[in-house]
């Protein structure tokens, strides 16, 4: 199983998974001319993607869906919260999946959990291709049993740093945004994940991908060494998701 993204933040998110003969985009924030022109750097072309994964309704994870999905004829997975805020011309290629329930797609075993985010009924992934398990948490406000439970023993774990919280009460945010991106329903800080990072089981890691730093409230060099330190590894080993380029394909090996 490999993975990668055409780029993480406020300004729009999608990361492929792929196993086998599926491709899965994860959300699609960009419109869909831009998300082409960025899957061609990872040498993928729109038209061969097995289907696209929503989050949440947020603009920055669904502004591609609809063109993206017509165009190209793809299925679209999205919790029914989430599909009722979907454009209605793009209602025929939508399957609706619980949040509590595993799926397939293709070669790629799918299992959602639900995740505090001030969202319709957002939700989260893990991915398995039957020997690796790969997380993805990001919009996330708090750290709950569920998540902690699901992201565990990970051989590749894609999680959100969302702001460094003494940046965001420094910076030029208004207060009432602010007060959204720290909430309970809000984004992860820099030390919200560490901990998370120290209290679930890490041992099996191959890859660690900070995502969905914020460009205003936040900074590798920051985001690094707390990472580093969780896992008592070294700095150059934690990759940095960018905005504008997202990373390159990781992949998950044996032994």
């Amino acid at each position: 199983m490999r993975f990668a993204s055409i780029g993480s933040g406020s300004r729009g998110n999608a990361t492929l998974i792929s196993q086998g003969k599926t491709t899965l985009l994860v959300d699609c924030g960009f419109s869909a001319r831009e998300t082409e022109k960025r899957l061609q750097r990872l040498n993928i072309n729109a038209s061969d993607l097995s289907a696209i994964v929503v989050t949440h309704e947020h603009a920055d994870h669904i502004n591609g869906v609809r063109v993206l999905a017509r165009k190209h004829k793809l299925p679209v997975f999205a919790t029914a919260g989430t599909a009722g805020c979907l454009a209605a011309d793009v209602a025929e290629y939508v399957t609706e999946f619980s949040c509590h329930e595993t799926f397939n797609i293709g070669d790629i075993e799918v299992q959602p959990f639900p995740v505090p985010h001030d969202a319709r009924e957002p939700s989260q992934f893990v991915f398995h291709n039957g020997q690796h398990k790969l997380g993805l948490l990001t919009d996330v406000g708090s750290i709950t049993p569920i998540i902690e439970e699901h992201l565990t023993a990970c051989d590749a774990l894609l999680l959100e740093a969302n702001h460094d919280r003494a940046m965001l009460d420094d910076g030029d945010y208004p207060e009432h945004l602010k007060y959204r991106v720290s909430g309970r329903l809000g984004h992860l800080n820099n030390v919200q994940s560490a901990k998370l990072l120290e209290k679930i089981d890490t041992s099996r890691l191959q890859h660690i991908v900070a995502m969905h730093l914020s460009e205003k409230n936040n900074s590798p060099n920051i985001v690094s060494p707390l990472f580093a330190q969780a896992l008592e590894c070294d700095q150059s080993w934690i990759t940095i998701a960018q905005q504008d380029t997202g990373f390159d394909w990781r992949e998950l090996t044996n032994g």
